[in-house]
């Protein structure tokens, strides 16, 4: 016999599919939905729909934005001559927060990772060899999470891209290993930012 009524149990069950919810958490979000009044619950799944029929990837860059070029690509006060390229489009909201790069970006949408089956051509690159062909840019900074997998992509696009003749980096790894990008406060990424190498 089920614990809950049938919509509540389903309810649980779609909010526990969500990354870092458990049972528990599940359970907490699904009551306090059922708390709240109706045109709370229709403003929350309106706002999901829209993302799910809004939001697309940006044809330059892969980030996930409403519109095409992104507004990072779009703006003419960043600098075309450095692409900063990052696993995921929050990756890009921790070094945004330095306040610090001024530059392009690139989203790769995931890393190397062969035990997962995921190897390179499951990672957005063509678009990022369509940008350097175009000539201006100098320089690419490897942003990726200082665990295994990020190891292993920065190695690879950096293989790939050294003989194009653009200078690579990597952002120094001041960051903990093993962390995600998305979690680091703008001190640290600052300061990885600025203490990037070439490798």
């Amino acid at each position: 016999m089920n614990d809950y009524a049938e919509p509540i149990a389903r309810l649980i069950d779609e909010l526990r599919k969500l990354p870092g919810i458990g049972q528990k958490s599940a359970q907490r979000l699904a009551y306090s939905l059922l708390r709240r009044p109706r045109e709370e619950a229709e403003r929350l799944s309106r706002a999901i729909l829209d993302v799910k029929e809004m939001i697309r990837y940006c044809s330059r860059c892969n980030n996930f934005s409403d519109r095409d070029p992104c507004h990072y690509c779009a703006n003419p006060n960043r600098s075309q001559e450095v692409i900063c390229v990052v696993e995921e489009p929050n990756d890009i909201l921790a070094i945004e927060k330095t306040r610090e790069y001024h530059g392009q970006y690139h989203v790769l949408h995931g890393v190397l990772s062969p035990i997962n089956g995921i190897g390179p051509g499951d990672l957005k690159l063509k678009n990022l060899l369509e940008r350097l062909r175009e000539g201006k840019v100098g320089e690419i900074i490897l942003a990726m999470n200082p665990n295994v997998e990020g190891e292993a992509t920065a190695i690879y696009l950096s293989k790939l891209l050294k003989p194009i003749g653009i200078r690579v980096t990597r952002i120094a790894l001041g960051l903990p290993v093993g962390s995600d990008l998305e979690f680091i406060d703008e001190v640290t990424m600052s300061k990885a930012l600025e203490g990037r190498h070439p490798i």
